[in-house]
């Protein structure tokens, strides 16, 4: 185990420990942007989050796409932080991948060095601070655009906060959506939107915002049931983190499809 003097000590900060042992992330200098726009990039496209009476619901379509290619059609881009609060991810998805693995080892890491879980808003600040220090990778391309939210211990109920490439982060009262497919979901979610939803109102609207989504653009994957595969839809209350199963979604998804049909 590496120690440390008292003048030298990273404290809880994870990412902080290992650049004192030199396992941090080499910074990419002498990189032009036009190298970097020649490779085709796996990209995470449209993710949603927003708040009901009990907690936060997240939810995000599985497509990554390089170009005008699909990539992969199983990504998942909603992941459980820790119990009580989770990220959705849009933008380069390998630099979305390792800095949310970072995010959830920094959790852990600051748990277990002070004895008590970080408060929910200073989650939304530490990752702030990893958006910010992706700065010169998406400036060559490589954005990520997190939503983080959670359900808030102290307060007793769920917020929710977006973020720019900067770093800035901004809390949202009731909903956020972010990827290529973020205006037709943010506009259906904008229309069916009641603070006082139930978790399956919230749920149902969640799944219907990515089905508009998928609908007009094509970098968001809707259910595929040939393949059944169905996006990432969880929720977030006092309970905790709790991922909706891919039979519950299909019922779901059917009555839309059912809906549409009688149109």
């Amino acid at each position: 185990m590496p120690l440390f003097s008292t003048s030298d000590d990273p404290g809880s900060s994870f990412p902080e420990l290992l650049r004192r042992v030199g396992l941090g992330p080499e910074p990419m200098v002498g990189v032009s942007t036009d190298l970097m726009r020649e490779f085709s990039l796996p990209h995470a496209t449209t993710c949603v989050a927003l708040t009901y009476a009990d907690g936060v619901v997240m939810a995000g379509d599985r497509r990554a796409t390089s170009g005008n290619l699909i990539s992969h059609r199983t990504m998942e881009k909603v992941v459980e932080a820790d119990r009580h609060s989770g990220v959705a991810i849009a933008g380069a998805a390998g630099t979305a991948l390792e800095m949310i693995k970072l995010f959830q080892l920094q959790l852990e890491h600051y748990e277990k060095v002070e004895g008590a879980p970080l408060s929910l808003e200073g989650k939304a600040n530490q990752l702030s601070m990893m958006v910010r220090g992706n700065l010169q990778q998406a400036m060559m391309g490589m954005v990520v655009v997190p939503i983080f939210g959670g359900f808030d211990l102290r307060r007793e109920c769920g917020r929710i906060w977006d973020y720019d490439a900067t770093g800035g982060r901004y809390e949202e009262r009731d909903y956020v959506a972010t990827g290529s497919g973020s205006l037709h979901a943010g506009t259906v979610i904008k229309v069916g939107f009641r603070s006082d939803m139930s978790r399956d109102d919230a749920v149902n609207l969640a799944a219907r915002a990515l089905w508009e989504a998928a609908d007009a653009d094509s970098a968001t994957g809707g259910p595929d049931t040939l393949r059944g595969i169905y996006p990432v839809v969880a929720t977030i209350d006092a309970r905790g983190w709790t991922r909706l199963d891919d039979e519950d979604l299909a019922a779901r998804y059917e009555a839309i499809v059912a809906e549409v049909r009688s149109r």
